[in-house]
């Protein structure tokens, strides 16, 4: 598996018909590096095609969660030096996010804790998503001036109604009954349980582990808000959305007021690309992700974002431009144009493989 410095970050054990992955950066809220994502790669490669391993186990070291995201300090630094490493973990990160979603194996994602970002482009496009009732997760990156990526726009695109779009604008932080409410997890099993489920996975089926250890998840705070999220997101102009989540007032205000404080380009952008990626495949919304991406790179708030919530810590980011109404429909449509040579092209490489 290479250089044993890189994969100590992810732990790989073979438990009975089982390939397990833990992901090993406790301290980090197991924050996802290039290492740990090539290795990741590398072994549920090898574990694809070996008849003795019949399911893939994803979890998470320590208790704070499974995945807070990408390494974003190791982001910055790159914005800082002018690199390319960025770039390059995403392509690698994209990659593995296809590999997962089109994975021949089951594979099983233990959502316990934050799960966030990344941490969602590696559980979520699972085919068994166990959440908890210490499931924090969503797709923050308006906060921080940036996109939902790892097919998280894809992802959000096909939740019930508008609530999709309610956490991608928001970033919000979802629980367990909300995740499977918006389609991102399949089942929840306490916390104290989940040692027990991963056991009967080794060497029994995965319908008797859920049978046994699955329970009702919690209600979805979302669901019981779906009129006014229905009819206040059902625009595709963000300013509109805002003015109406004011005008509900209550719970819609306190939306609209958390929206204000995001980047308003990446609230912008996060919206049109919700909206661009409906009919698409995982390889086309990846595709699309990274071409945003990239463009989110070259501007101003994404590095801002990171300053004010990570390395400062102020809290106090000073987007440019500063308000919805000064984000014209030319700055946002820059962020899809074609990369040329720079392009992802997962579309382009499946379409040949088929």
């Amino acid at each position: 598996m290479g250089d044993p410095a890189i994969t100590d970050e992810v732990l790989f054990e073979r438990r009975g018909r089982l390939g397990v992955a833990i992901l090993n950066r406790p301290n980090a809220v197991n924050a996802l590096t290039a290492g740990m994502v090539a290795a990741i790669f590398e072994q549920l490669s090898e574990w694809a095609g070996d008849d003795d391993v019949e399911a893939v186990l994803l979890r998470g070291a320590g208790h704070r969660g499974l995945c807070a995201g990408g390494d974003i300090v190791a982001i910055y630094t790159d914005i800082l030096a002018g690199g390319d490493r960025t770039p390059e973990f995403w392509r690698m990160e994209y990659r593995l996010n296809a590999l997962i979603a089109r994975y021949p194996k089951p594979y099983i994602a233990l959502m316990d804790g934050l799960v966030l970002g990344g941490g969602v482009g590696i559980s979520a496009h699972g085919s068994v998503r166990v959440v908890t009732e210490r499931t924090r997760t969503g797709m923050p990156e308006t906060t921080i001036g940036f996109v939902p990526d790892v097919g998280g726009t894809l992802l959000l695109s096909r939740s019930p109604g508008e609530a999709g779009t309610h956490a991608a604008l928001t970033g919000a932080h979802l629980d367990g009954g909300d995740a499977v409410f918006l389609g991102l997890a399949d089942h929840f099993v306490p916390s104290g349980k989940l040692d027990d489920f991963a056991a009967a996975l080794e060497d029994g089926t995965i319908e008797a582990a859920v049978e046994r250890f699955a329970e009702e998840p919690p209600a979805s705070a979302l669901q019981s808000s779906m009129d006014w999220i229905d009819a206040c997101y059902g625009s595709d102009n963000a300013s509109t959305i805002v003015a109406r989540l004011h005008a509900v007032g209550g719970d819609a205000a306190d939306a609209a007021r958390m929206i204000e404080t995001k980047s308003p380009t990446a609230v912008k952008v996060t919206l049109a690309s919700l909206r661009r990626v409906r009919g698409m495949s995982l390889e086309e919304a990846l595709d699309q992700e990274y071409r945003v991406g990239l463009r989110c790179l070259e501007g101003p708030d994404f590095r801002e974002g990171i300053r004010a919530q990570v390395v400062d810590k102020d809290r106090n980011p000073r987007w440019r431009p500063a308000s919805l109404a000064e984000v014209s429909t030319d700055i946002v449509e820059g962020f899809f144009a074609p990369l040329g040579e720079r392009e992802l092209g997962l579309a382009s490489i499946r379409a040949d493989a088929s």
